[in-house]
């Protein structure tokens, strides 16, 4: 049976000027004519065209392609075998291209400007989970809270996460002793944690609120990613997370009462001095 040059360019999703351009070059000469002296492509010139696609995918120039037809025992193998080699550096080169890439978006996303090996040093087991990172750029860019603490991250040194990091680590250290301990998170101990984390934010990074800081927390219950940004994996207990959001509604709402109070005029009003 043959087949007509569009009717085969429809089989191999091709154009037909591509099977046009293969025949002017003799790397597929269709094996038939018809009377009008247009092409027909017989099961042998499939068979060929198959060939040349697929060596074609593997990214071999046609003069190539040509050279493994016209002795396929002789070529193939050889020809394969350098094309493996040659993939297999691509594919590191591109691997290499995604690391920078994602380093570039790392450095975009979490305002962290560290080498990898600074990174490991500074931050141990706490690491950015990328996704993460994107989302919550996604979710917070139009935040004045989130673009503070983007640029305070950019700003600091070596030294500045170091000495972040270690405070971070003291405190850690407190609150899974306060939550191994049975102490409950509405006392006085662990809002005094709580207020401590509110107030490493404010310092480090931006102007922290109670609300916010609410939202924060609300966020480390909700999403592992986040809480593993403050409490590595292999030091996180159940219900640790839930704790600590326990902790810090409960030291914003003593907070906000105390606000309360402190506005509220006494009963005898208000006094001059001297009076």
């Amino acid at each position: 049976m043959s087949y007509t040059v569009g009717q085969v360019a429809g089989f191999a999703a091709i154009t037909v000027r591509t099977l046009h351009h293969y025949d002017r070059t003799g790397l597929l000469t269709p094996g038939e004519r018809s009377p009008g002296g247009y092409r027909l492509y017989g099961d042998a010139d499939l068979a060929r065209l198959q060939q040349i696609l697929f060596y074609r995918e593997l990214g071999f120039a046609l003069d190539e392609i040509a050279e493994i037809l016209a002795d396929p025992q002789a070529n193939a193998l050889a020809q394969l075998k350098a094309r493996r080699r040659s993939l297999r550096e691509q594919i590191g080169k591109l691997e290499r291209l995604v690391e920078v890439a994602e380093r570039a978006m790392e450095v975009q996303q979490t305002g962290v400007h560290l080498s990898p090996e600074e990174r490991f040093e500074v931050f141990g087991e706490i690491t950015f989970d990328l996704s993460y990172a994107t989302e919550a750029e996604l979710k917070w860019r139009d935040s004045t809270g989130h673009r503070t603490a983007m640029a305070s991250a950019a700003r600091h040194s070596k030294e500045d996460w170091a000495q972040l990091m270690a405070e971070a680590a003291r405190w850690r250290e407190e609150l899974l002793a306060a939550f191994a301990a049975g102490e409950p998170a509405s006392s006085g101990r662990v809002q005094d944690l709580a207020e401590a984390h509110r107030q490493h934010i404010a310092r480090w990074f931006t102007p922290c609120p109670p609300a916010m800081h609410q939202r924060i927390a609300d966020d480390f219950a909700d999403d592992p990613r986040a809480f593993a940004l403050l409490v590595p994996p292999p030091q996180q207990r159940p219900g640790l997370a839930a704790y600590l959001r326990t902790a810090v509604h409960a030291n914003a709402k003593n907070r906000s009462e105390r606000e309360a109070n402190r506005d509220t005029p006494s009963p005898g009003g208000s006094r001059c001095p001297g009076s």
